[in-house]
Formats: C-alpha cells, sequence, structure tokens
C-alpha cells in the first residue's frame, strides 16, 4: 500500500524488483525481437544498433529521490516508487540519419500502445539553449491484439522506453552524460559546450545533406537509356570538349554500366568504390562511354573464357568484377596489366594464344 515512508517504499519496491529482474529481462528481449522483426519488415536497413537493457535497481531509486520524492511528499501524497519509473525497461533504437526517426516512430505507433512521447529533438529546437541531447522517447506497452496471444500474455502488463536517436545524437548522449555538474558549471564553459552541440548538430545535417546529394546523383544516372549515354559521351569528346567528372567514370555511372550487363547481380557499394578507385589509378581518364564500349566488346570472349575455366574448375566461378577485370585487361592489355593478379593473367593469356590458334 503507498506510503509517505520513504524507507519503507525503497523497501517494497527492492523486493519488486529483485522478484521480478527475470520477467524484466524475458520481457526486454521480447520487445527487441518484436521491433526487429517490424524494422525487417519495413525495409529500414540504415537502423544500426537496437539494444536494452534493464535500469539498475540503485537508479531507479535515485531517479525517484531526484524527480518525484520532494514533490509528492511536500503534496502531502502517497507514493509506490514503480508508479514513477516509466523506463525500468528500456530499448534504444539508433539510425543513421536524423529523419529517420519520425518513420520508426510511426512504425512503433501503429503495433504498440503509447502511453507517452517525449520529442527531445522539438523541445532543444524550440529553445536557443543547444545544451542537452536530442532524441524521441515513447512509453509504449503492447497493443491489445499482441497482448491476446498466449505466448506475449505473460508482458501484457509490462511497459517499457523506446528511445529513437539518429548515430549523431546517440554519440552526443554519451558524451553529455559524462558532463559533470551541468547547472553549476561557468558561463564561458557552458558556451564551449553549446558550440560543441552545435557542432555535432551541424554534423547531423551534413550527413542527411551528403546523403541525398548521391542518391540524386545515383537517380540522374539512371534517367538517360544506357545507349544515349554512351551516345552523348562519344559525341562531346569528338566535339572537343573538355573532360570533366561527370564524363569520368564514377561509382554512380559504373553501378549504372555494370547493371545494365549483370542485372542479377547486387554490387557492393564499398567495393565499387574501391574498385573505380582502382581503374583510375591506372588509367586517370577513363570514361563511362570507354567502360560501356569495353564491356559490350569484351564480355562475350570473357564469357567464353569463363565456361572453359567453370570446365576445369567445377564449383568455381568468376564474380562480376573478375569478369570486368578480365574486360579491361582484353581491352588495353599495357594500361590495365596490372588489374588481374599474374597468376590468372597467366592463364587468361594462355586460353587467348589457344583460341588464336585453334579458332572454333
Amino acid at each position: 500500500m503507498a506510503s509517505l515512508d520513504f524507507e519503507q517504499e525503497k523497501t517494497v519496491f527492492s523486493q519488486y524488483y529483485d522478484g521480478s529482474r527475470k520477467h524484466f529481462l524475458a520481457a526486454k528481449n521480447t520487445y527487441i525481437r518484436i521491433i526487429v522483426a517490424l524494422i525487417k519488415r519495413l525495409g529500414l536497413d540504415e537502423v544500426t544498433k537496437i539494444e536494452g537493457r534493464v535500469k539498475d535497481k540503485e537508479e531507479c531509486i535515485k531517479k525517484f529521490h531526484r524527480k518525484y520524492q520532494s514533490r509528492l511528499e511536500t503534496a502531502e501524497q502517497p507514493y509506490e516508487i514503480k508508479s514513477f519509473i516509466s523506463d525500468l525497461i528500456g530499448i534504444r533504437i539508433v539510425c543513421l540519419y536524423e529523419d529517420q526517426i519520425m518513420p520508426l516512430s510511426e512504425l512503433l505507433q501503429q503495433h504498440f500502445k503509447i502511453l507517452d512521447i517525449t520529442d527531445k529533438i522539438a523541445a532543444v529546437e524550440s529553445t536557443e539553449e543547444f545544451f542537452g541531447y536530442k532524441g524521441l522517447h515513447m512509453d509504449l506497452a503492447l497493443n491489445d491484439a499482441t497482448a491476446s496471444a498466449a505466448k506475449y500474455r505473460p508482458y501484457a502488463d509490462t511497459s517499457f522506453e523506446v528511445q529513437i536517436r539518429s548515430l549523431i545524437q546517440d554519440a552526443w548522449s554519451v558524451l553529455d552524460h559524462k558532463i559533470k555538474y551541468k547547472k553549476s558549471i561557468p558561463i564561458d564553459l557552458k558556451r564551449r559546450i553549446n558550440i560543441l552541440s552545435a557542432l555535432f548538430e551541424l554534423a547531423d545535417r551534413e550527413f542527411k545533406e551528403i546523403r541525398n546529394a548521391t542518391t540524386e546523383l545515383m537517380q540522374q544516372e539512371t534517367v538517360t537509356p544506357i545507349n544515349e549515354q554512351a551516345e552523348d559521351a562519344d559525341k562531346t569528346a569528338w566535339q572537343g570538349t573538355p573532360s570533366t567528372s561527370a564524363k569520368t567514370i564514377n561509382a554512380f555511372n559504373f553501378l549504372r554500366i555494370a547493371g545494365h550487363f549483370f542485372r542479377d547481380f547486387e554490387f557492393d557499394d564499398f567495393k565499387v568504390d574501391n574498385f573505380v578507385q582502382e581503374i583510375l589509378k591506372l588509367h586517370s581518364g577513363f570514361t563511362k562511354a570507354d567502360f560501356h564500349q569495353c564491356l559490350d566488346e569484351n564480355l562475350p570472349i570473357v564469357k567464353e573464357f569463363h565456361l572453359h575455366f567453370i570446365a576445369e574448375n567445377p564449383g568455381r566461378a568468376f564474380s562480376p568484377f573478375t569478369l570486368i577485370r578480365h574486360c579491361l585487361y582484353l581491352d588495353d592489355r599495357e594500361v590495365f596489366g596490372r588489374i588481374l593478379s599474374k597468376k590468372i593473367r597467366a592463364r587468361f593469356l594462355d586460353w587467348l594464344n589457344d583460341l588464336q590458334k585453334n579458332p572454333a
């Protein structure tokens, strides 16, 4: 029964906590599994971290003492500590960009019962103070439909808190919690912290803008039909227009052209970026038109060699990257001599020589 005796309520809460800790851990793991499944279903693949914890017992008591005890006792309002700890079970979702926070929030609101929402992003942005981290906090519980299922019924009355942050917001929150005596530090230190906070916010915004710009570049590469791209590039070169970065091979037009020739293969962004740089180190003026022509003319021969290789090495096959390496080498053996390793190059040359001696 609720009382105004803090020591008594601490004892009651400790007994409640100790007796329920295994239940809290099981609930936390269940909620994480549900959230992971929902995010996968929605295809939000830029979520970098989903983790949970059960708040330490002493931390719960300290939080109650700090935030609620004085007010409740002044008003002579009896209390139970557990009623004021909404984040006993906490789950943190970290996404790459700030504009992914709201879609995640909407997803959770569709599948859980909303008890409370604290928008720390809006709270910080509505004031001139930068001090403090940003993020979205939601107090949730299982909705009636989910709670009615037998495997979720034990957790029907167990609420939890979800914090949704961008990667930058999460980094700032860690640092923010390490700053001691925030209300008492001198004004010059507060000003330095506010400057640092503003830099974190700027970084969050710039990462988002860079993502948008690279997405736009990729979209631009897909607007023009692949054949017209190559023709336009050849036409520009014939007219004597100076070479530009837009014409030179880059990750965006590489993906566009390679995707045309290897429609069933999903190219890894990072491998593409490194591979394009490897090409440009060997031929700094290599253009997207050169690349298109290289694959168009040489890929049939390289595929024939690939079939020969598979026949001699069952169970082994070339990746599209390896096929492209062979095409580049075949296109210009002097410039792209190092695009193939010595052993692979020798094997390819032997096959080419045999092909010339014994044409089909």
